[in-house]
């Protein structure tokens, strides 16, 4: 779902990592959706950790702040981290079936580079110093003389 809506805050939009995130989240609860009623529990948790992973993107990036900003995503990746982690013990206690786990696990696994890439790009950007961390316009007296 694509929106013509367009302004500063809503940038994250515009990242791949974030999309990703959204089709990690979506192949989580077609998987998970399904689990049945015993282990409700363990598949509201698992939807629940991928759905952190694109929300933290998208509120980090909403807080302008470069600091902030890092903080969120390696909150995403932490999220990201204790979604891959259920995957492994639901494979191996035989919840998840193989074909799932890998699928789950190839889009867990790009996401993962991406954030981390994503982070990377962004801690350059703060030693360099070259990070916008406000939406107002900083003018100058010259423009008015």
């Amino acid at each position: 779902m694509q929106t013509n809506y367009r302004n500063k805050n809503r940038g994250y939009q515009q990242l791949r990592v974030w999309h990703e995130a959204i089709d990690y989240y979506v192949a989580q609860c077609r998987v998970f959706r399904a689990f049945p009623y015993d282990l409700k529990r363990v598949a509201s948790q698992a939807i629940a950790s991928a759905d952190s992973v694109h929300r933290n993107i998208a509120e980090g990036y909403c807080r302008r702040s470069i600091k902030e900003y890092i903080n969120f995503l390696y909150i995403a990746l932490s999220s990201l981290g204790e979604s891959v982690s259920g995957l492994i013990a639901c494979r191996k206690a035989e919840q998840l079936v193989e074909v799932d786990f890998q699928n789950l696990n190839v889009l867990a696994f790009k996401l993962e580079n991406g954030l981390l890439k994503l982070v990377e790009s962004l801690e350059q950007k703060k030693m360099d110093g070259d990070w916008i961390d406000t939406l107002i316009i900083k003018e100058s007296n010259v423009a008015y003389g």
